[in-house]
């Protein structure tokens, strides 16, 4: 509630004049006229027990968004998780990741095994990028001790 304070003394309190427009009878709506929304603090509910405590829902646009909580002569008030922004966070995360993993595969395929093929001026040919063999591994002891040879499958 508002009070305006005079100095001088207390404004004596006139009544408006009505206007010629406050005098037409309103015309009436061709629409039905909406309910009032709803309050945007619900009723006391109280709750079993003892100590006795209650709740008083908060709604807003009919949506609970949270509840004050009386007990032991303390208020508290306990909001509770909106569904929809936890979805639009839960999408978030899952395409962040998603553009993580995608990124991480990208990054991680493997080179052609031969790099560019060029013509040499001779007509050779220039293979570049392409690693030099391996050596090959000394036979071990046992193996030239038994004269073993290697096994080679004939197809």
């Amino acid at each position: 509630m508002t009070a305006i304070f005079n100095a001088t003394g207390p404004m004596p309190l006139v009544p408006p004049r009505p206007s010629a427009e406050a005098a037409r009878p309103a015309p009436e709506p061709a629409q039905p006229v909406a309910e009032a929304p709803p309050a945007p603090v619900g009723p006391v509910l109280p709750l079993p027990g003892t100590p006795p405590a209650a709740l008083v829902p908060v709604t807003r646009d009919g949506r609970p968004i949270g509840v004050f909580v009386a007990s032991d002569g303390e208020v508290r008030y306990r909001p509770l998780p909106d569904p929809d922004r936890l979805l639009v966070a839960t999408a978030a995360v899952l395409a962040a990741g998603l553009v993580t993993v995608g990124v991480a595969v990208l990054g991680r395929r493997r080179p052609p095994a031969i790099g560019t093929l060029t013509m040499g001026p001779g007509g050779w040919v220039s293979l570049r990028g392409v690693r030099a063999p391996a050596p090959q591994a000394p036979r071990p002891w046992w193996a030239r001790l038994l004269r073993a040879r290697r096994l080679v499958v004939n197809g």
